[in-house]
């Protein structure tokens, strides 16, 4: 999983309609609001009217959309995994594995934005509160297992059709646990966001050890398990 960055839903078929934009933003304005009080108060400090009124809605809105308060940064942090797919997804099929994941994981976590900056310090601050809360922690682990769920597609699309499922799977696990790993161990210091020691060298770092036996990186994997140029 990623660090959190506004991300915008594609236009065209798949296109979100404006009720469920406005929800998207809604709900991404509490986030919002849930972090800044996380790191202001602690979450201990924090409850969920404080967090309805940061973000200026009602307190049964905020139910209407999340359990509790630590569930509320969910949709800030899984904006990150979306944009790292969504760059993923510009690869040509055909392209090698390895050099698209590698590329995607830098372009997202180090692509010279200030909200991309912005982004890993709030999910550094994040982190370093769900090492003492189970609760948030449970939210994370949560963001990175559907941000698998939904890379699977994404590198089906570009290991061609006759690419093992298996591997897919594999992969697609392996592309998250790495950039998962990468925040955690990053958010426990006090690196910057980018050069040396950044999200962005240890993600790419965290891939290669992952993946450096995966047939699938060299080749595409057949239904049988045969690796082919």
């Amino acid at each position: 999983m990623r660090s959190p960055r506004p991300y915008s839903p594609a236009t065209g078929p798949g296109a979100q309609s404006l009720t469920e934009r406005r929800k998207a933003a809604t709900q991404l304005d509490i986030a919002r609001a849930a972090c800044a009080l996380f790191a202001e108060n602690g979450p201990d400090g924090t409850t969920a009217e404080d967090i309805a009124h940061r973000a200026g809605v009602a307190l049964r809105t905020f139910y209407r959309y999340f359990r509790n308060k630590q569930e509320a940064v969910a949709p800030l942090l899984a904006t990150g995994g979306d944009t790292w797919r969504a760059l993923l997804a510009e690869e040509a099929p055909g392209t090698p594995l390895a050099e698209a994941l590698e590329r995607a994981v830098t372009r997202s976590l180090s692509d010279g934005q200030a909200n991309i900056e912005e982004g890993l310090e709030v999910t550094r601050g994040l982190l370093r509160a769900a090492a003492t809360d189970p609760a948030l922690r449970a939210v994370w682990y949560r963001v990175n297992q559907d941000s698998e769920e939904h890379l699977v597609p994404v590198i089906a699309r570009l290991a061609g059709e006759d690419a093992d499922p298996l591997g897919v799977r594999l992969l697609a696990a392996a592309a998250t646990d790495a950039i998962r790993i990468a925040l955690e161990l990053w958010s426990t210091t006090d690196a910057p966001g980018s050069g040396p020691g950044s999200p962005a060298e240890l993600a790419v770092r965290c891939l290669r050890e992952l993946t450096g036996g995966m047939a699938l990186l060299g080749g595409r994997v057949t239904g049988t398990g045969r690796t082919s140029a």
